[in-house]
């Protein structure tokens, strides 16, 4: 006669060492989303022209811009160049983000094998 409520073959370890592992990942996880809100990514625009700073938190921080690329004339010019350098930095952050998931999970997409 089967048990009822328990899982053949010793189930109960592998869902003990499967829960421990996830547990360990969520650290690893915490811990990876710390470092990546302290380090800063800058992209630049122009030709170095415009730069932009970004944390990790993706807030932006810093917004440095030569003295010539500031032209009363062409303010329109001056917002694009921080628009793209300001998407280029926060590019770089996803990049990270996604390159520290990518190592954690071991390429399983996001998903689990079960």
């Amino acid at each position: 006669m089967a048990k009822r409520g328990g899982f053949p073959g010793g189930m109960p370890g592998n869902m003990n060492n499967l829960m421990k592992q996830a547990q360990r990942m969520q650290k690893q996880m915490e811990e990876n989303q710390k470092q990546l809100e302290e380090k800063e990514f800058t992209a630049a625009a122009g030709g170095g022209a415009v730069e932009v700073t970004v944390s990790g938190k993706r807030e932006v921080t810093k917004v440095t811009l030569k003295e010539e690329v500031v032209d009363p004339d062409d303010i329109e010019m001056l917002e694009d160049l921080i628009v793209a350098a300001t998407n280029e930095a926060l590019r770089k952050v996803e990049e990270e983000s996604s390159a520290v998931m990518s190592k954690l999970t071991g390429g399983l997409g996001g998903g689990f094998p079960f």
